[in-house]
């Protein structure tokens, strides 16, 4: 049995969290301090934290001073979802074949898609847009879908493919026995098995998909309707004329859909995470 923490160990560990979720909230607590204060006051020196005047007004002029806010975030949850659903397409089966099946250059692939984790998107504009240029997806969606699959699906394999193996393999055996084909022992048997190391991968993707649309879409989407809430308030935050409360307003409430969704799906996120870390 493990012992009990004394207690300087628990002020110790609770003073970390202190100090971690103060560098992971203070750049949302300042955003939504700049979202309440008035614009004259956010470009005064000396710079103050708490000023006078501070209201939810700009949570209310934002839809005037962004006509296509609405436009913006449901964009940006179109392109999110849609990313979600050809990850998964492209990451069930394959994670189940990297965990399952022995064939020559297993490993070597696994690695590799380790590898294109670690190389930014931005490297690879140019060749893309060459791409995207000849089939003539540029200033389409699927232009900012489909780089965004790219980079998800390797993390989202490694994430299922650990989960795959916790799964026994009896149960895939006595179902080819009695007859059934590889398709649908993985629809039928694996996949509700695997339900929740689907949902973490599925929540992670959203959430990753969701929060890095700017830089792809910077360089492919060049209609102000199809743009999604990075792209379409950065013209609002150029300038020394910038209206950071109500840019800061308009990033708050785009980040609402991520925020309601998760308390509901944080229970099967941490169920799958857990399950997957011990092998049965």
């Amino acid at each position: 049995m493990i012992n009990k923490y004394r207690w300087y160990e628990i002020v110790g560990i609770y003073i970390g969290i202190a100090i971690f979720l103060t560098f992971i909230l203070a750049p949302f607590i300042e955003a939504f301090l700049v979202s309440l204060r008035p614009w004259r006051e956010i470009v005064s020196i000396p710079y103050e934290v708490f000023t006078e005047g501070m209201s939810f007004d700009a949570y209310f002029s934002v839809w005037n001073h962004v006509p296509l806010l609405g436009h913006y975030i449901w964009n940006s949850f179109f392109i999110a979802s849609s990313v979600t659903i050809l990850t998964l397409i492209a990451v069930i089966p394959a994670a189940w074949a990297f965990g399952r099946f022995e064939f020559k250059g297993r490993e070597v692939l696994l690695t590799a898609f380790l590898t294109i984790t670690m190389i930014g998107p931005t490297v690879f504009i140019l060749p893309l847009f060459k791409i995207f240029l000849k089939f003539g997806l540029l200033d389409t969606y699927w232009a900012v879908i489909l780089p965004g699959a790219t980079f998800l699906i390797p993390v989202g394999i490694w994430l299922l493919r650990s989960y795959m193996l916790t799964i026994p393999r009896e149960l895939e055996e006595a179902a080819w026995v009695d007859g059934a084909s590889r398709l649908y022992i993985l629809r039928r048997v694996i996949m509700p098995i695997a339900m929740p190391g689907i949902a973490v991968v599925a929540i992670a993707t959203f959430i990753g998909a969701y929060s890095q649309q700017f830089v792809i879409a910077f360089a492919f989407l060049w209609t102000p309707e199809m743009q999604p809430l990075p792209l379409g308030l950065f013209p609002y935050a150029q300038g020394s004329v910038a209206r950071w409360n109500d840019v800061m307003a308009a990033s708050l409430i785009g980040i609402l859909p991520v925020l309601l969704i998760f308390p509901f799906v944080q229970r099967r996120m941490v169920a799958g995470l857990t399950a997957g870390a011990v092998k049965q």
